[in-house]
């Protein structure tokens, strides 16, 4: 299946039949988010994976009760680095050199650029930079779903601050940015499940200077 087919698959799931997804493919969609570009390779985000469904019945009234949190097979929280600091941005580069087989000075000019732009930056820009990163990760992760054939719902309806309370995350520099339960349609309930896929009309979508 070709990504446009399994995207034109996919729908946002509104109903999930509890059934569990193969590890195998959650963990190839883990994996495709941990493969996902960001800026300067920088990675700053986490994906929580919960699969405690006790942990799930505390999550579900901070997402306004969607059936889908407790349902899912996994679910999938995504959490951006509340900011950036000159140890994670040289860990970073000190990973990636040692890895290349390069000294660790080896791009010593091009980070000190980098740390001058960042880390002038207010916390909460720095948030959302890190927040834009987690996205690109997201976006990645639910195609990668899509072309397995597995149902996954994108959430931003959540109360981010308790949330992060429940799991603690400021205590890791972490600030949930968007959820992603992962599981199976329940077709019998789910009022989407047959309704045209509609979009913006591709000449209407597209702008072309030629």
């Amino acid at each position: 299946m070709s990504l446009i087919d399994a995207l034109n698959w996919r729908y946002a799931v509104k109903k999930m039949n509890g059934q569990p997804v193969d590890q195998d493919k959650v963990d190839k969609i883990i994996q495709a988010a941990l493969l996902a570009p960001t800026s300067s390779g920088l990675q700053p985000f986490k994906v929580i994976v919960v699969t405690n469904q006790e942990l799930k019945e505390k999550i579900a009234p901070i997402a306004f009760n969607q059936s889908q949190i407790i349902d899912s097979s996994h679910l999938l929280i995504f959490a951006a680095q509340e900011n950036y600091s000159e140890e994670g941005i040289d860990a970073v580069f000190n990973r990636m050199n040692t890895e290349r087989g390069l000294p660790l000075d080896a791009t010593d000019a091009y980070k000190a650029q980098l740390k001058g732009m960042i880390l002038s930056r207010s916390a909460e820009e720095n948030f959302n930079h890190a927040a834009r990163q987690a996205y690109i990760g997201f976006g990645i992760a639910i195609a990668e779903a899509a072309l397995l054939k597995v149902d996954a719902t994108p959430m931003e309806g959540f109360n981010g601050p308790a949330l992060d309370e429940l799991l603690e995350l400021n205590k890791q520099g972490l600030r949930s940015v968007t959820l992603l339960p992962l599981g199976n349609r329940d077709e019998a309930g789910d009022w989407l499940v047959n309704l045209k896929k509609v979009r913006t009309p591709l000449n209407e979508f597209v702008i072309e200077f030629k």
